[in-house]
């Protein structure tokens, strides 16, 4: 199974540049997870629970972008409008619970820290809002 097949160009080459920034965010909000233990152990943890929670939510986070993404992509090639419409809105539902049933499980679930697991979900958005500034 090859998830690029019918992917656009555009389509693939946004969705790296989200990855390799939400990666990034990811390396940040470690350290900051990291330094914020060492200042306060008692209150800030920092073991597995915190790596596994910050991978898993930025794997959401990027699985998001993508499936967003791919909904455009489809929506563009589709003659009709109306349907073109209904489909964009059965996937913003569809992406939303995704992103809702992470969190909670970031939340309920030992094996996650679940500020490190719902942080992740920020980064596409930043990053977005970031190469727009960025943008001359």
């Amino acid at each position: 199974m090859n998830i690029w097949k019918n992917t656009a160009p555009a389509v693939k080459k946004e969705t790296k540049y989200i990855a390799c920034a939400s990666l990034v965010g990811l390396v940040i909000m470690l350290v900051v997870f990291l330094v914020l233990h060492q200042i306060m152990p008692e209150k800030v943890p920092f073991d597995y629970r915190v790596v596994l929670g910050g991978l898993v939510g930025s794997l959401v986070a990027v699985l998001n972008f993508y499936l967003m993404g791919l909904t455009v992509q489809k929506v563009a090639s589709s003659p009709d409008e109306e349907t073109g419409r209904r489909f964009m809105k059965a996937s913003y539902s569809r992406r939303m619970m995704l992103q809702m049933v992470w969190v909670i499980l970031a939340i309920a679930l030992p094996c996650f820290q679940f500020a490190a697991g719902i942080v992740p979900l920020l980064f596409p958005g930043a990053a977005v809002k970031l190469k727009a500034i960025k943008k001359p």
